[in-house]
């Protein structure tokens, strides 16, 4: 199976590129599922409907969260009709949605499982590793993808390792800041501790500079508003076996 994963969408700008970038990726990949970090879509910072909706028709097949996901209240009734908008699976059992998405195309079904961290962040309702654990349990696809949205890297290596040998891919998001660590764990799980973000490249993680910096300084929040200009579209592309759902290779790209 051919899967590619798009890094935090950062914004309306981040939407767009996306969009102008998935025929080369159509063409270049040949992919058979897509995947998208959209918990940032909206140019407030949190997903909307709207920006979902945009995300799905310009070529998403699965649109993974965050700790973003739930901040823009016309969300909830998307996640509750929409299998493929997905927000955590480890955060309160109270919230609407899923984090688990079974995707069919053709031969193919892949499982895709969006997970939060619990270092540094204070939404986990229950362990991203015991989450994992569960939903394993539950899930027979071969093929099978774990976003862990985590801010410390040292958690999201212990959960690529902790799973490598029982899904296909393990990739984090949340920093837009992505790593050089891409490999294939001795278990054929393919494994990246960030992938990046699809957003404005003169920016902080997306947001204008000078509003990033002056809080750094200050401590005052001052809004949080998108930068404008050309974007960077970053990500994966793995290839796994059809029978095992083992990893064969991890690629990492970084469009401008």
């Amino acid at each position: 199976m051919r899967i590619l994963c798009i890094g935090d969408v950062v914004g309306s700008a981040g939407v767009t590129a996306f969009g102008k970038k998935m025929p080369e990726f159509r063409q270049k990949y040949s992919p058979d599922i897509v995947i998208v970090n959209g918990e940032n879509a909206g140019d407030g910072g949190s997903i909307t409907a709207a920006n979902c909706g945009a995300l799905f028709m310009l070529g998403a097949d699965v649109i993974t969260g965050g700790n973003h996901s739930l901040y823009s209240r016309d969300m909830a009734e998307i996640y509750e009709r929409e299998d493929g908008a997905l927000r955590p699976a480890n955060l309160h059992p109270n919230a609407p949605g899923s984090g688990v998405f079974v995707y069919e195309r053709g031969k193919y079904r892949c499982a895709v499982v969006s997970l939060i961290g619990d270092v540094f962040l204070d939404l986990a309702f229950e362990s991203p590793f015991l989450a994992a654990d569960r939903i394993l349990k539950e899930t027979d696809c071969k093929n099978i993808v774990v976003d862990i949205h985590g801010e410390a890297t040292s958690e999201k290596i212990a959960l690529g390792k902790y799973l490598d040998g029982r899904v296909s891919v393990v990739f984090g998001t949340h920093t837009h800041v992505p790593t050089a660590d891409e490999e294939i764990l001795p278990g054929k799980t393919a494994y990246i501790t960030d992938i990046g973000m699809c957003g404005p490249s003169d920016s902080v993680l997306g947001v204008k500079t000078e509003l990033s910096t002056s809080f750094m300084i200050t401590h005052l929040r001052t809004g949080m508003e998108i930068a404008k200009g050309p974007c960077k579209v970053q990500g994966i592309f793995v290839e796994t076996d059809d029978a095992s759902g083992k990893a064969l290779s991890i690629e990492r790209f970084d469009f401008r």
